[in-house]
């Protein structure tokens, strides 16, 4: 079903029984899994935050991903509850017939909890197969959105910009402009090839993060950074002196998209100390815990207006404790 949904309309989620009877054996509508952490939005008024056209494919690199006939709705982030405490905090997906447009504006009041009966078939689907050595394995919309989104989307489809705006993912100035960088990183990566006195900053994508001086092991500092805590993040130098030779602090990544917020001043959210990994669905235990920042997401300038919205995480060594201001 395809409400034509736009950013700013006001939709009601379905009950559990109206959703439960759109899915298959699996979970799924189209392949996309609908997870126990999202019932307690059940029966609640939301405004849609972005139509979800489209998604950036973290797992193989393959670039736009197509999806049809889903939304992302403000304040409805992943808790990771049912899937081991995962801290990823993925902004959900919601297929427009789990939904229905409404009037009036949208509601904040407790959800009405399902009957256990109305359960186990979500529950069941949030593991795979355990791994080789028996380790628990999870399934949820991020290990699956390959599945639910097969279709590549490539940079020259005009189309999906022209989506961008008629739904309101993304206005005229800023479709131009992650144009703009979608043509200038292609004209760096081919440049690499080309002479040195051809090349821009070396062939680096816009953002113009270098990789850092480390061959083996990197620095790391702790600050025991809690919730609440304010903090800067450091400038792109600081970060990438701290980084290895292919941009790594200790298997996290700093990229371009996460130094558009050097300089800036946030409150720690969370400490982040485990995470699935989308590949394999196993649950990765973090031996340095990561920061995730308050308001900092990722908002797709330099991914095709990508809406996934990603909370990034920092590593402590890139934020600095500031004081509240008087």
């Amino acid at each position: 079903m395809n409400l034509a949904l736009k950013v700013g309309d006001v939709v009601e989620v379905l009950s559990a029984e109206e959703i439960l009877a759109t899915l298959d054996d699996k979970g799924e509508l189209d392949s996309l899994p609908f997870m126990p952490e999202m019932l307690r939005f059940c029966g609640q008024r939301l405004t849609v935050h972005k139509v979800a056209n489209k998604l950036c494919d973290t797992m193989t690199r393959t670039g736009m991903r197509r999806m049809e006939d889903a939304v992302h709705l403000a304040g409805s982030r992943c808790d990771g509850s049912a899937h081991g405490g995962c801290q990823t905090a993925c902004l959900l997906y919601w297929k427009t017939a789990w939904l229905k447009r409404v009037d009036g504006p949208p509601t904040s009041e407790p959800a009405i909890r399902p009957e256990r009966p109305l359960l186990p078939i979500l529950e069941v689907n949030t593991r795979r197969e355990p791994g080789p050595e028996g380790e628990e394995r999870f399934r949820c919309q991020a290990t699956e959105l390959l599945r639910a989104a097969p279709e590549q989307l490539p940079f020259r489809d005009m189309r999906q910009y022209v989506t961008d705006i008629q739904v309101g993912n993304a206005g005229i100035g800023p479709t131009l402009r992650t144009l703009f960088f979608g043509l200038f990183n292609r004209y760096q990566r081919l440049s690499r090839k080309f002479p040195k006195w051809l090349r821009i900053k070396d062939g680096l994508a816009w953002g113009f993060v270098r990789p850092g001086p480390h061959e083996g092991r990197t620095p790391t500092g702790t600050t025991d950074l809690q919730p609440g805590e304010l903090v800067r993040i450091k400038s792109r130098d600081e970060i990438v002196a701290t980084l290895n030779t292919k941009g790594f602090n200790r298997g996290l990544g700093f990229e371009e998209d996460m130094a558009r917020s050097c300089g800036r001043v946030a409150r720690v959210s969370a400490r982040v100390e485990r995470c699935i990994d989308e590949k394999t669905g196993e649950m990765l235990e973090m031996k340095n815990p990561c920061i995730a920042l308050e308001g900092i997401i990722c908002d797709g300038v330099y991914k095709s207006n990508c809406p996934r919205a990603f909370v990034p995480f920092w590593r402590e060594i890139w934020l600095e404790r500031i004081s509240e201001p008087s």
